[in-house]
């Protein structure tokens, strides 16, 4: 009895909430005008800024789970040594960091949703690496 009390509990709590999550014309107005310029500019360029950016914070989760857990065990290893590593380890966070915000942001320049802000960075590049 008590497990079908405790699926009548969690259905009547989805019951009530569901009007609390409901939304309104606006908002499904905005919804289906996103849809339409999805499908307008290219589904298929706004799908690949989403995975670049899925792949890249997937990346740096990794490493900064890596680079914590090795922190932690020479840590563990050498207890007197953590004052030594934290400055290190909190430099390689920010850097892994920092490149998952440089990869958004060429996901969000690919997508164009950032339009032509990095046209002048680009150009300078081209005309230092001699490529124009």
């Amino acid at each position: 009895m008590k497990k079908y009390s405790r699926i009548l509990w969690v259905i009547a709590g989805t019951l009530v909430a569901l009007p609390a999550l409901a939304q309104d014309g606006a908002q499904m107005n905005e919804m289906a005008n996103l849809v339409a310029v999805l499908k307008d500019n290219g589904g298929l360029i706004a799908l690949g800024a989403c995975l670049g950016i899925g792949l890249a914070a997937f990346g740096g989760a990794a490493g900064q789970g890596r680079a914590a857990a090795s922190a932690l065990e020479g840590i563990a290893r050498n207890p007197a040594a953590s004052g030594k590593l934290l400055v290190p380890l909190v430099l390689s966070l920010a850097l892994i960091e920092s490149l998952i915000i440089f990869s958004l942001l060429i996901a969000l320049q690919v997508a164009g949703v950032l339009g032509d802000s990095f046209g002048p960075l680009i150009e300078a590049a081209k005309k230092v690496a001699g490529l124009e």
